[in-house]
């Protein structure tokens, strides 16, 4: 490589920023595909950061797909097949934004609700069930709830039987999580909240139980719209307190390939 990277200046993530450096000269062309990255000590040197700060840089831009690690050789350039998915974090912090994501999830939702009902064996809804019992015992005692919401839509998926939807999902899933939390931190704020989304996600269960397509499709959807009727009405201060504070979740999670789990309700 011919030219070396100036200092970043003190502020933002110091990852964030040298991520952002190098991701610019590849994308610009100025790193060319199969060229080698400078040792991980050059960049820190040349950055000004710890060379901690550049191994998290350089492992973000591998779970883009802009860099390559060849064993016992160093880092290398690969030009990836697409754009990342990303957000703008001015835009992705608000109510709106959540609004929008809650539309995306009725979408894929409602889909692998329907499959799920086609599809499902006595075993998976044996496992749906008892994931739906855990919510409730996670509130009882106290909790939020939102893991195991994480593992009751994750069982679902599951029974939709379809690995290229699942994978999709998980992908997904890391943009989705913080407007999730939204959600259930607006709906614990009101017991009313929380009795209709228990009911809701007992009218899924039931209809993918019958082996009821349509109906489990319409469950799944009109649980989503639910949750954006619910955001809605949300009160103000919920925005200037918790509302705000996990709306920005939104865009905390970096971009990977793949995800460990499916977005909560």
């Amino acid at each position: 490589m011919s030219f070396t990277f100036p200092a970043i200046k003190p502020g933002a993530r110091l990852a964030d920023q040298v991520a952002a450096s190098l991701e610019a000269e590849i994308r610009a062309g100025r790193l060319t595909q199969g060229e080698k990255l400078p040792t991980e000590q050059a960049l820190a040197q040349q950055f000004g950061v710890s060379r901690t700060v550049v191994r998290e840089a350089v492992s973000r831009l591998k779970s883009m797909g802009l860099v390559d690690a060849r064993q016992g050789s160093g880092m290398y350039v690969a030009r990836p097949d697409f754009e990342p998915l990303q957000f703008d974090p001015l835009t992705s912090a608000s109510k709106e934004a959540v609004l929008q994501i809650v539309e995306v999830r009725r979408a894929l939702e409602a889909e692998v609700a329907e499959l799920a009902a086609t599809r499902r064996s006595q075993a998976d809804v044996r496992s749906i069930r008892e994931a739906l019992q855990a919510i409730d015992a996670a509130v009882q005692a106290g909790r939020d709830g939102v893991e195991e919401d994480v593992a009751f839509h994750r069982t679902i998926a599951q029974a939709a039987g379809n690995p290229f939807l699942i994978h999709t999902l998980d992908y997904l899933s890391q943009f989705l999580r913080g407007a999730t939390r939204v959600t259930r931190a607006n709906e614990a704020r009101n017991a009313h909240f929380a009795a209709d989304v228990l009911r809701e996600h007992q009218a899924l269960v039931a209809a993918i139980e019958a082996g009821d397509p349509a109906g489990a499709r319409a469950a799944a959807a009109q649980h989503m719209k639910n949750a954006a009727r619910r955001i809605d009405q949300a009160d103000p201060a919920f925005w200037q307190q918790d509302g705000g504070r996990y709306a920005r979740d939104l865009i905390a999670a970096e971009p990977r390939l793949s995800a460990p789990v499916l977005p909560p309700a």
